[in-house]
């Protein structure tokens, strides 16, 4: 009878690691939400870290095929022409500068300073868009990063106090009471921390390559506007 006992005992043994799912599960329900929402804004973190490494690459790429082809162009109108501006951003750039170029010499020039101005005004509001348009998406990378660790918080300070709570309740200050409820507790900051990290080191990283490509834009946008520059003596 004794080893039965001590048999039916042995079976229940404690957990010998953590179990995230099982700490979300028997986590109070303020607990859950925080979790849950960490979860969510981590998920869509990382899409927006996937999509936007995918975005800049493919900008980059189109971005130095279209300046060959411009320095490399006989007959530029034409290129233009067949290659257009639709999804290209240094096309864009330069359909800026064509655009204001048309306008101003229908009628013929006659301010070619003013003219100048304006090229370089319209090139440079070009490319500060496309600049913006490739961050628009970086601003909720920041915020998920300087806020994550602080909802995170707030879900353990909840289950501390929750935790507390139950000892009050059942007059019963053991570790086995209230351990649980810390490990909840403290599950809400580890998540916090793993929504955090990624989103500060990408968002650092990707305000990085977008200053870089706008250099780079800008710096094509100076040569094509030197090229213009030439043009515009011979009218």
């Amino acid at each position: 009878m004794t080893n039965t006992i001590f048999l039916a005992l042995g079976a229940v043994t404690p957990p010998t690691r953590l179990d995230p799912v099982q700490l979300f599960m028997d986590a109070d329900i303020i607990v859950k939400a925080v979790i849950a929402g960490l979860v969510l804004a981590s998920i869509w973190t990382w899409t927006i870290i996937v999509s936007f490494s995918l975005r800049i690459a493919a900008a980059r790429r189109k971005s130095e095929k279209f300046e060959r082809e411009v320095w490399e162009a006989d007959d530029f109108d034409h290129m233009m022409n067949q290659k257009g501006a639709r999804d290209n951003p240094a096309a864009r750039v330069v359909g800026a500068a064509m655009g204001e170029w048309r306008r101003s010499t229908k009628g013929g020039v006659k301010d070619r300073e003013g003219l100048r101005q304006r090229l370089a005004g319209a090139m440079g509001g070009q490319v500060a868009t496309e600049a913006d348009e490739l961050a628009n998406r970086l601003n909720f990378l920041a915020t998920v990063g300087s806020v994550a660790p602080f909802v995170g918080l707030f879900g353990t300070v909840w289950g501390i106090m929750n935790s507390f709570f139950q000892i009050g309740s059942q007059a019963n200050s053991s570790l086995a009471v209230v351990a649980p409820g810390i490990s909840e507790a403290l599950f809400a900051t580890a998540i916090g921390l793993f929504a955090a990290i990624p989103a500060v080191i990408a968002y650092n990283r990707f305000s990085h390559s977008v200053n870089a490509f706008e250099a780079k834009l800008q710096r094509f946008a100076d040569k094509f506007h030197a090229g213009l520059s030439r043009q515009l003596e011979t009218l």
